[in-house]
C-alpha cells in the first residue's frame, strides 16, 4: 500500500501536469495550482418551460431545467448547487473562454417558433459564478449538439446534429454572438444501419438515417477545423480563415471510418499529433495520426471499447484523454461503463479495465482542472456521479457522491478569475 507521503507526491505531480495542460489551452496555471474558485455548469435536456419560453419549440420531454450551476470543492470533488438558469431549449453542450468570463451553450432544438433551426446562447460569467444571458442567435441548422471556441476566441464553432450542418458564428468584443458567417452542409453516401465492427448480436442503430454533424473543434493552431458526421462515417477537415471565419476543404477533405461504425467524438492527445476517435455504433476507439502541417489523418489502431466477450447492443458516447496524456477514457451506454486504456509510448492503446458509472446511459464525462476528479453524466438516471482518479493507474474510484440533475448531458468546470 502506498504511504501517505507517496500519495501526496502523486497528487502534487498530477496537479502540476493538469495545470500545464490547462495553461496550454489558455487557462492560467496559477489559477489551477492555487485551487481558486471553480464552478461546474451542467447542461441538460430540458422540456419547454412555458413561463420561460412561451414560443413553440420542437423537443422530446426532458427532466432538466436548463443550465444547473454548482460551486466545486476541489479538495473533495463535491458540488454545491448555486442556481438554475432556466431554459426550455435543452442547452446540452457548453463551452467557456479561457479567462472564465464567458460561457456559450448549444440549445439542441429543431425549431424555435417558426424558425426551423436551433439556437446558441452567450452568457457573462459573473464574479460569483452566476450567469447573465447576453444574447441568443440561430445555430445554422436543426439540433445543435456541440459547440467549441476557436483558439482565437473570435468564433464559436457549432455542429448541428439534426440539420447535418456546421456553422461558424462570430464572437463580438462584448462576448455576444453575431449571425453565422459560414454554414456548411454535409454531403455524401450514408453508411449502413449495421456497423462493420458492432459487437455480436448488436442492434445499435442511431444515426445512419441521414447526415448528422456530431462534433466540431479546431486543432491547437487554429489553422484547421475538424468535424464529425456520424451518418456519413467521416471526419471532415477544413482550412480556416481567421479573418473571414470561412471554411474551405483541406487538401484531403475527409477521413472515412469502417461503414456504419458511426464516429461520434474525438480528443487530441496533448502532443497534438495523436487523435483518438470513438465510434458510437461500432463500439470502437481509434488512434489516428494527425499531421498539423497538412491537416490530414491516418489510421493506426482500432480497439473495442468493451471488455472481451461482450455481446449485444451498446452505444458509445464520450472520449477523454487525461491531462498528462497517459490514459484514455471511453463511455459505453447500455453497458453503462467507462473503459480505461493506457497510452503506450507510440500512442497505441492498451486495455486496462472498465468502471461501472453507477447510473444509466452515461452520455459524457469530464475531468476537473487538476485531473483528480471525474464527473459522469448518467442521462437516464438523472444524476452525475463523482469519481476520484488514481494518477498512477488511471483507475476511477467511486466517491459515493450522486449529484441529482435531470437528464444531464455535459459538465463544464470553469476556474473563475482571481479576485
Amino acid at each position: 500500500m502506498a504511504t501517505e507521503t507517496t500519495l501526496q507526491r502523486r497528487q502534487i505531480l498530477q496537479a502540476a501536469l493538469g495545470a500545464a495542460a490547462f495553461a496550454a489551452h489558455g487557462v492560467r496555471a496559477s489559477t489551477v495550482a492555487a485551487g481558486g474558485k471553480w464552478m461546474a455548469y451542467i447542461g441538460t435536456f430540458s422540456s419547454p418551460l412555458k413561463d420561460v419560453l412561451p414560443t413553440q419549440v420542437d423537443l422530446p420531454p426532458g427532466n432538466g431545467r436548463g443550465i444547473h450551476c454548482f460551486e466545486v470543492d476541489s479538495h473533495t470533488g463535491t458540488l454545491k448547487a448555486t442556481e438554475e438558469v432556466r431554459m426550455g431549449t435543452s442547452p446540452s453542450c457548453l463551452a467557456a473562454n479561457r479567462a472564465g468570463t464567458r460561457l456559450y451553450s448549444a440549445n439542441e432544438t429543431d425549431r424555435v417558433g417558426d424558425d426551423r433551426q436551433g439556437t446558441v446562447s452567450a452568457f457573462a460569467i459573473q464574479a460569483d459564478g452566476s450567469l447573465q444571458l447576453l444574447n441568443t442567435v440561430p445555430s445554422g441548422g436543426a439540433g445543435p449538439t456541440y459547440v467549441s471556441l476557436h483558439p482565437s476566441e473570435k468564433y464559436l464553432l457549432v455542429a448541428n446534429y439534426f440539420g447535418g450542418s456546421i456553422a461558424v458564428i462570430p464572437v463580438l468584443d462584448d462576448g455576444t454572438l453575431g449571425p453565422a458567417c459560414d454554414v456548411q452542409q454535409d454531403e455524401g453516401p450514408l453508411g449502413p444501419t449495421r456497423a462493420t465492427n458492432a459487437p455480436p448480436g448488436s442492434f445499435a442503430i442511431s444515426g445512419h438515417d441521414r447526415t448528422h454533424a456530431h462534433m466540431i473543434q479546431a486543432d491547437a493552431s487554429g489553422r484547421f477545423v475538424l468535424h464529425i458526421d456520424l451518418g456519413l462515417d467521416r471526419i471532415y477537415l477544413w482550412q480556416f480563415d481567421p479573418t473571414s471565419g470561412k471554411l474551405t476543404p483541406a487538401t484531403t477533405p475527409f477521413f472515412t471510418f469502417p461503414a456504419g461504425d458511426g464516429p461520434r467524438h474525438f480528443h487530441f492527445h496533448p502532443n497534438g499529433k495523436w487523435l483518438y476517435s470513438i465510434q458510437e455504433e461500432g463500439s470502437t476507439v481509434s488512434l489516428l495520426d494527425y499531421d498539423p502541417q497538412a491537416g490530414s489523418l491516418k489510421h493506426r489502431q482500432t480497439r473495442s471499447t468493451l471488455p472481451e466477450g461482450y455481446a449485444g447492443s451498446n452505444f458509445c458516447s464520450e472520449i477523454l484523454v487525461s491531462h498528462d496524456g497517459r490514459y484514455v477514457y471511453v463511455g459505453n451506454r447500455l453497458h453503462d461503463s467507462i473503459g480505461i486504456f493506457s497510452v503506450q509510448a507510440d500512442g497505441t492503446l492498451k486495455w486496462v479495465k472498465e468502471e461501472w458509472t453507477r447510473g444509466d446511459y452515461p452520455r459524457s464525462f469530464t475531468l476537473d482542472p487538476s485531473g483528480r476528479w471525474l464527473y459522469c453524466c448518467n442521462q437516464r438516471a438523472d444524476h452525475v456521479t463523482v469519481f476520484q482518479v488514481d494518477p498512477s493507474t488511471g483507475d476511477l474510484v467511486f466517491t459515493g457522491q450522486y449529484i441529482p440533475v435531470g437528464n444531464p448531458s455535459m459538465v463544464l468546470i470553469v476556474p473563475l478569475p482571481s479576485a
